[in-house]
């Protein structure tokens, strides 16, 4: 079969004949829909995933929608190694899937994955929202952000503001429901602006981005609010004063959905599901054929505020 095969650590994936996978008990060989690129995939081939290095050959892609022998479509997050997403088929264990509703088109249900999890469950499992706060998400015109920034509206937040660098990435916020938007790079004072535009502070922050941002939305931040911290694109470090932590008792709160519960990672895909074959969530995709994989590898690792799915 086709398949996008990593052969060497440090280097993009070729495209090439692998072999095809031979089932064993409790396991199933799924076709591939669609398979959703992810930093994570990218760390893995770098040879230092904390997680483990995949083995050598072996098909890259983490998560992806596969048809089952019965014809459901699933979503899944755990190849079987040495087989991944980006294939023509997978091996997978049946049990380890959530199932796709009928009529959503692939490449959106991949989204809801790894990225959408994230945004998703930083508003709701992490930050606890509660009904009517004021949310900033960081970072809105990347994937995770889009999905804040969605999730907040539907779960009930008062007031969103999202925050990015480019204005027409901002201007998709508006239309995914934002009420309203912060440029970063064009104000003086970022800090103040958050605070204006949150109508007078924020209660929770989604921030996959870290860095000068980040201190600047903790300025911003109300009495008990919550910062959620998902990635540092803006900066690994970040120098936050401890009276501002103090002074406000704010939580700052780390995430990685690797750390969340089966059960409610579960939970929250359906939901999602529902809302997006129902149009209520949507996000940017580009769809790539499988001969397009080396140069998507390369978009990845510059935020192309779209996702890449791969369709083999």
């Amino acid at each position: 079969m086709r398949a996008a095969i990593l052969r060497e650590f440090g280097q993009p994936p070729e495209i090439g004949e692998f072999d095809d996978p031979a089932p064993g008990d409790g396991q199933e060989v799924a076709d591939v829909l669609a398979a959703g690129l992810n930093p994570v995939d990218i760390l893995k081939a770098s040879g230092h995933f904390y997680g483990g290095n995949p083995p050598l050959p072996s098909v890259v892609g983490t998560e992806g929608i596969a048809r089952l022998g019965d014809g459901r479509n699933v979503y899944f997050d755990a190849p079987i190694a040495p087989y991944g997403s980006f294939a023509e088929r997978t091996l997978i264990d049946p049990a380890r899937t959530y199932d796709v509703p009928d009529g959503l088109d692939p490449a959106l249900a991949v989204v809801l994955g790894i990225a959408g999890l994230a945004g998703w469950l930083a508003i709701d499992h992490r930050a606890r929202m509660r009904a009517g706060e004021t949310v900033l998400v960081l970072g809105a015109g990347g994937v995770v952000g889009q999905v804040a920034v969605q999730a907040a509206k539907l779960l009930g937040a008062g007031r969103v503001v999202a925050a990015a660098r480019s204005q027409e990435r901002l201007d998709r916020a508006v239309q995914q429901g934002a009420d309203a938007t912060v440029q970063i790079g064009a104000v003086d004072d970022l800090a103040e602006a958050f605070r204006e535009a949150g109508g007078g502070g924020v209660d929770v922050v989604v921030d996959p981005v870290w860095g000068e941002p980040a201190v600047a939305a903790m300025a911003a931040m109300n009495v008990r609010g919550r910062l959620v911290q998902l990635g540092q694109s803006a900066g690994a470090e970040a120098t936050v004063p401890s009276a501002l932590v103090r002074g406000k008792t704010l939580d700052v709160l780390g995430m990685t959905i690797f750390a969340v519960p089966p059960e409610d990672k579960r939970a929250a895909y359906e939901t999602m599901a529902e809302h997006a074959n129902a149009g209520r969530l949507e996000v940017g995709v580009e769809r790539i054929p499988l001969d397009g994989v080396a140069e998507a590898w390369k978009r990845q690792t510059s935020s192309p505020g779209v996702k890449l799915v791969v369709e083999p």
